[in-house]
């Protein structure tokens, strides 16, 4: 496979975030509403698309809480199945809350829903009570450590130098540019601010390609591999592709995320993957044309 720009996400590629964003998904309703999802559960919204916010996601899992203690009867799976089908994303949450429930059912959930007292606790977890002071502007509503710190880095130093001696190289991340900057420091990745996309330079976000295309714009390249740990990281790079046909975009699933095993391979391979990866580090050789 040929290329000559390297873009990479941050989550599940970069860094293993199954103990951090996932677990902070989770432990936040659970906090807020006594009863929450299963960690397992989160791919199934992931899969759903439109969720590249882990906030969003939050909140979505929240309302099939919530809906279930009003009638809801259907799974998560099913929950984020009928979620896709609407389009994806928060918006397509309501939308199915909104078909599925009746009107003074529908009241009672959104009474109860409260989005900024999820991130809040969110926030609180994730980053632990330090980090919060400082990136949040007040004080958490607990103290906790951080789940931050629980990211192990998947990234091989040899693969940061090999890409970056190869390739232009870019981050496309869902990350709020804060969060990112701690762990592209932790993964020993440096990229130019301008060479970057994060929460807080697009209001699209994954799967829409304006990030793509614009760093593909900035590197002056002809052939970009964008690697990301979801369907929405691929569906980034096929859509890029329908929206920028003189160049060409390779969409690069790794398996180091919620994506794994053969199952993994074959929902990337579904959804458009150029190719698939054990790992990040896969990603030098793949380009060299030694692995497919």
């Amino acid at each position: 496979m040929q290329a000559d720009a390297v873009v990479l996400d941050v989550d599940g590629v970069l860094v293993d975030v199954a103990d951090s964003y996932r677990r902070a998904i989770v432990e936040s309703i659970e906090r807020v509403y006594g009863e929450t999802i299963d960690r397992e559960d989160v791919q199934a919204f992931k899969d759903a698309g439109g969720f590249n916010n882990d906030w969003e996601l939050t909140y979505a899992a929240a309302l099939y809480v919530l809906a279930s203690r009003e009638g809801y009867e259907r799974d998560v799976a099913a929950f984020a199945d009928a979620i896709g089908r609407v389009g994806g994303g928060l918006d397509a949450a309501e939308a199915v809350v909104d078909d599925a429930l009746g009107p003074a059912a529908r009241e009672r959930v959104y009474h109860e829903w409260d989005p900024d007292r999820l991130r809040t606790v969110f926030q609180a977890l994730y980053l632990g009570a330090d980090l919060y002071r400082d990136l949040e502007g007040g004080d958490p509503p607990f103290e906790a450590a951080g789940y931050i710190h629980d990211e192990p880095v998947l990234i091989d130093p040899g693969t940061v130098k090999a890409l970056q001696a190869e390739f232009d190289l870019g981050v496309l991340t869902g990350r709020p540019a804060s969060e990112a900057d701690i762990a592209l420091e932790r993964a020993g990745v440096s990229v130019p601010d301008d060479h970057r996309f994060t929460m807080d330079d697009w209001e699209e976000g994954k799967p829409h390609p304006r990030a793509l295309v614009t760093l593909a714009d900035r590197f002056d390249s002809q052939t970009v591999a964008f690697v990301g740990d979801t369907l929405d990281d691929v569906r980034t790079a096929v859509n890029a592709s329908e929206a920028d046909p003189d160049r060409t975009y390779h969409g690069v699933g790794v398996l180091t995320g919620g994506l794994t095993g053969e199952a993994g391979r074959r929902k990337y391979e579904d959804a458009g993957a150029a190719a698939v990866v054990d790992s990040v580090n896969d990603v030098p050789a793949l380009l060299d044309g030694e692995t497919n």
